[in-house]
Order: structure tokens, then C-alpha cells, then sequence
């Protein structure tokens, strides 16, 4: 009995720039889901004067990245990729660092503010891909990403001023 192949994806734009848009996503992917864990731990450690401001703030920013990740990684399995899903993906991938141990509240709140800027700057990097191969859902999806992160880090810094 022969095999049915999966159907070719022609969705106007070629295989070549739908990899490089799809690795790009993948980084996008990795660095909001190691924003995630951060900000998630965060959540549970965090301590002070202000800890229920930043219990409940690190709260819904940990619950918009874990929505934010499935659509990213829909977005690369829409363009004909496998997402990247595991830990030692992610660890390859991203370009935010681990915080080891439990910082004190502010420097939590200053890291928050570089990995939030971290992710915008690594969605602005897939937008020659994405430029080059007319992908206007992938730009989109981008943009709602830095509008996201970058209004979310100007909140966090304004708590360190």
C-alpha cells in the first residue's frame, strides 16, 4: 500500500524564505517562552514592600507569554515547520539567560525589563524574512509581539524610577 505524501504548501511563498522566517520564529518562540519561566518564578519568589503588586503584575505577564507561545509556534507549524518544544531547544535558541537563585524584588523587576526587551528586539530581527516573502500574518503577529513587550517594559521600568 503506497504512502500518501502531505500535500505541497503554496501558500505564495517559497520553501527557502519560509525556513528562514520559521528559524526566526523559533528564536521569537524560545525567548518568550524563557521570559515565561522567568517571570513565572519570579511570581512565586518574588518578596517586599511590594509584593502584591508584583505578585499579581508578574501574574497576568506570565499568563499573556504562555497564550503568546502557542500562536507563535502555530505560526511555524502554518509555515510548514516543526516548533521547537523542548527545554534543550529553548536553551539553544534563546537569548535571555537564566537567573539563578531568588534576586530581591528590584533587580527581579530589572530583568523583567531587559527580557521583555530582548524579545522585541529578537521579533525585529525576523522582519527582513518576513519583508522579503510578503508575509503580512507573520509581521503581524510580530508586531502585536513588540507593541506587547515593549509597552510592558516601559511599565516595569517606570516602577524603577
Amino acid at each position: 500500500m503506497a504512502v500518501e505524501q502531505a500535500p505541497q504548501i503554496d501558500i505564495g511563498i517559497d520553501e527557502a524564505t519560509r525556513n528562514e522566517i520559521a528559524d526566526g520564529l523559533s528564536k521569537v518562540l524560545a525567548d518568550t517562552y524563557t521570559l515565561y519561566l522567568k517571570t513565572h518564578n519570579f511570581h512565586w519568589n518574588v518578596t517586599g514592600p511590594m509584593f502584591r503588586t508584583l505578585h499579581l503584575m508578574f501574574e497576568e505577564q506570565y499568563t499573556e507569554l504562555g497564550a503568546a507561545v502557542d500562536e507563535i509556534a502555530e505560526r511555524i507549524r502554518s509555515l510548514g515547520f516543526p516548533a521547537p518544544g523542548t527545554y534543550s531547544d529553548f536553551a539553544k535558541l534563546t537569548s535571555i539567560q537564566e537567573t539563578s537563585g531568588v534576586p530581591e524584588a528590584t533587580e527581579m523587576i530589572r530583568l523583567l525589563v531587559e527580557g521583555q526587551e530582548t524579545v522585541a528586539r529578537t521579533a525585529r530581527s525576523v522582519f527582513p524574512a518576513v519583508e522579503k516573502g510578503s508575509d503580512e500574518p507573520t509581521a503581524d503577529l510580530l508586531t502585536q509581539r513588540m507593541q506587547v513587550h515593549e509597552k510592558t517594559a516601559w511599565m516595569l521600568r517606570s516602577l524603577l524610577q
